[in-house]
């Protein structure tokens, strides 16, 4: 690829991701004197920073707007002050071209951007447990709605002797999506993962112990994150990682370590569900009803489907977990939504009480007579 950058020293950027569409996007800034940077790690009130002349150490205080949206995030690229001032403040944040985000677990259903501008969501699931499909599936519905490509890893396959049927699983779980089976101790799979991720931004994400720090070393090639060993009781590796960081791949590109998720609440991915399971979406086309619920409607291709063994009854019930699930997030935070919804339970509700009602009047001894 070719670039032709208005400021020579931008060349040093291009390992972290920069690129003529981002220059052109600071241009405004560059004018009025700001720096270019890529937000590394995030601490606090302050961020560290790559910029063509270096680490910078910034204050994000200027930056720190209400919505948790739009907080300064690592994999964000950035306007900071030129060298001279001290603290260096972070004067604006660049538009995102993608970004991973979840629900929090707070009472205020807010949104929070885990990583921003990735090319790659690389999804960490360790062989050295329980294949839980249905997490997998949540963590690519989340994949996909960021704008990013999902990528599937299983980690640890040095744990098991042969990974053919959690593998066919796993690609089961995620169509169209690419899944790797890797060992950061023995090196198998590395060559594959890391030609995938040269060159672009990428951050891998997954629950705490799917063995993330230990594949960033690998790929790496160097000890930069702290590892743990794995617990005696189930294999299972520690929490080791706190914060996310950037950090340069050898051939180029970045890759952002990730602390262990416990939970991973859908935010507003009802197109990255709809992507996760293709072939439910696919099938629900041809319900003879267009607001089919795929529960007992005549005429449901997806019930058919599960009545002839096409579709599982496992994906089935988790996609319609997922969809329940991100329909509850967006009618907590969006007020008519919410209110649609209470008069419809409120209507369901009705009709269920009448319809009680007409059983207990049918049911008992006093019959209409004709």
């Amino acid at each position: 690829m070719s670039f032709s950058f208005r400021d020579a020293s931008s060349h040093a950027l291009v390992p972290y991701g920069w690129d003529d569409v981002w220059e052109t996007d600071f241009a405004p800034y560059s004018e009025a004197g700001l720096v270019a940077g890529r937000v590394v790690r995030v601490d606090r009130a302050m961020c560290d920073l790559f910029t063509a002349d270096g680490p910078v150490r910034a204050d994000t205080a200027l930056v720190t707007p209400p919505d948790p949206m739009q907080v300064v995030c690592t994999g964000d690229w950035v306007a900071v002050d030129p060298a001279g001032g001290d603290p260096r403040f972070v004067r604006t944040l660049l538009p995102r071209r993608t970004a991973f985000v979840r629900s929090t677990s707070s009472k205020r259903s807010e949104g929070q951007v885990l990583a921003a501008n990735l090319d790659h969501v690389v999804i960490c699931v360790s062989l050295a447990a329980e294949l839980d499909l249905g997490r997998l599936e949540r963590f690519l519905s989340l994949a996909w709605e960021s704008g990013g490509t999902p990528l599937v890893v299983l980690t640890k396959a040095d744990t098991l002797a042969d990974t053919t049927h959690l593998l066919a699983d796993a690609e089961a779980a995620a169509p169209g999506v690419q899944v790797l089976v890797v060992s950061a101790a023995t090196g198998a799979g590395l060559d594959s993962l890391a030609a995938v991720l040269t060159g672009g931004s990428a951050a891998l994400l997954g629950q705490s112990g799917a063995g993330k720090s230990t594949l960033t070393n690998a790929l790496l090639g160097r000890e930069v994150q702290e590892v743990q060993a794995t617990r005696d009781a189930d294999g299972k590796g520690r929490h080791t990682t706190t914060t996310r960081d950037l950090l340069a791949l050898p051939d180029g590109g970045v890759l952002i370590d990730t602390p262990g998720l416990r939970g991973v609440g859908l935010w507003d991915a009802q197109s990255g569900v709809g992507q996760v399971f293709a072939e439910i979406e696919l099938l629900a086309a041809d319900c003879r009803f267009q607001d089919c619920s795929h529960q007992s409607e005549p005429g449901c291709a997806v019930l058919a489907a599960l009545d002839d063994g096409t579709l599982t009854h496992r994906r089935v019930d988790s996609y319609r977990k997922l969809l329940r699930e991100n329909a509850w997030i967006a009618s907590r935070t969006d007020q008519r939504l919410r209110a649609e919804m209470r008069r419809e339970w409120k209507q369901r509700s009705a009709a269920g009480r009448e319809m009680y009602e007409r059983k207990r009047g049918g049911g008992g001894g006093h019959r209409k007579t004709v």
